[in-house]
């Protein structure tokens, strides 16, 4: 018995061996599958988890954004009204003055010029600040979660506070800038219409289109700057310019402002910024069209369409309107001017793709 099985074995040992080689090549195949699903199982983990913490922090930086745009539209308004003060000018119509006619044309340029930079200063403050905070939140989000290793922060407390303050510009030397080119824009659109003549809305918004025209594109051989330089100095003009003495904290900052002016001159960032001044211009239209609404009464009586196309002010009655609209426009108060221009959805989505190209790693390497 014994002697036939083992011939039995030796009739069939190849196939004994290649038996065993399989079974154990599927076992040894089989717990390498094992740990390569479970390394890619953790992997995946790793990376929801990541992703999670990532959008959190972003969610938590946009909060940031809004509270810090509602926090510095105050000195923003107060800049404009130091620099465009049409209240001197409504206390001197008060006491009657002999030049009065000359007053009034001088409200009318201010009024509109003062309103119109509080729509643009706004809407740059707003896509501005977004681009800067999430520049700023990408890196941190990478020196928090990724630079663990002892290297180089890249946003140290003391570069934020440098980087951020480039803001000035926009506030200063940037806003002198703006006022300037805009009143040279209404002068030549509204200086020659008549106080007394009567405009409709749809008279104002064509006005207003050829404001914008030639604060954006230029008119007559005028020196136009795209919208960006108010926003943020030439080069020049930064800490670059220093030739020596340069500390790091400058370098990074340096670093900091140029990657943001890149992002500013992108196709990206203009059509974002031509989105939110369509969107500013046209909730600036909607507040003054609630003064054109007629009384319920008197649209009895008129017999003519309760439409706004078919009323018409005065100039002289519009210039008020137009006046206090900055009060509005640059309120801390969350206004649905403001609202509007946070909400909407291109500067989302641009502000998700600013953050995602600074809080990867990869961005380091460059």
């Amino acid at each position: 018995m014994l002697m036939s099985t083992w011939n039995f074995l030796k009739r069939h040992k190849r196939k004994f061996i290649f038996a065993g080689v399989f079974a154990g090549g599927v076992y040894l195949l089989g717990k390498y599958a094992q740990k390569k699903i479970r390394e890619i199982q953790e992997r995946e983990a790793a990376e929801y988890i990541a992703q999670a913490r990532r959008q959190f922090h972003f969610e938590s930086n946009q909060r940031t954004c809004n509270m810090t745009v509602l926090s510095m539209l105050p000195t923003l308004r107060e800049a404009i009204i130091h620099q465009l003060n049409s209240e001197s000018l409504t206390t001197l119509l008060r006491s009657k003055p002999a030049n009065k006619l000359e007053i009034w044309e001088d409200l009318k340029i201010i009024s509109f010029t003062r309103s119109i930079v509080a729509v643009y200063s706004s809407c740059m403050l707003v896509v501005l600040l977004r681009v800067q905070l999430n520049i700023i939140g990408g890196y941190l989000y990478l020196d928090n979660s990724v630079n663990k290793n002892g290297t180089t922060p890249q946003a140290p407390p003391d570069v934020q506070q440098q980087y951020l303050s480039s803001i000035q510009h926009l506030l200063g030397d940037g806003l002198n800038e703006l006022m300037t080119v805009v009143k040279q824009a209404v002068q030549n659109v509204l200086g020659g219409i008549s106080l007394k003549q009567s405009l409709s809305l749809h008279d104002l918004e064509d006005h207003l289109h050829q404001i914008r025209a030639r604060v954006e594109e230029g008119y007559e051989g005028w020196s136009q700057r795209p919208l960006c330089w108010y926003m943020m100095p030439d080069e020049e003009t930064t800490l670059a310019a220093q030739a020596c003495g340069l500390t790091e904290k400058d370098v990074s900052t340096i670093k900091l402002l140029n990657e943001t002016r890149d992002v500013l001159e992108s196709p990206d960032f203009k059509t974002v910024l031509d989105t939110c001044l369509s969107r500013g211009f046209s909730r600036f239209l909607d507040n003054l069209a609630e003064f054109f609404r007629p009384h319920q009464l008197d649209s009895m009586h008129a017999g003519t369409p309760n439409s706004l196309s078919h009323i018409q002010l005065p100039l002289a009655k519009i210039i008020p309107i137009v006046n206090g609209q900055i009060h509005s426009i640059c309120s801390e108060i969350p206004s649905h001017f403001v609202q509007d221009l946070l909400m909407v959805d291109q500067l989302k989505e641009f502000s998700a793709n600013v953050y995602e190209a600074f809080s990867h790693p990869q961005e380091l390497q460059k």
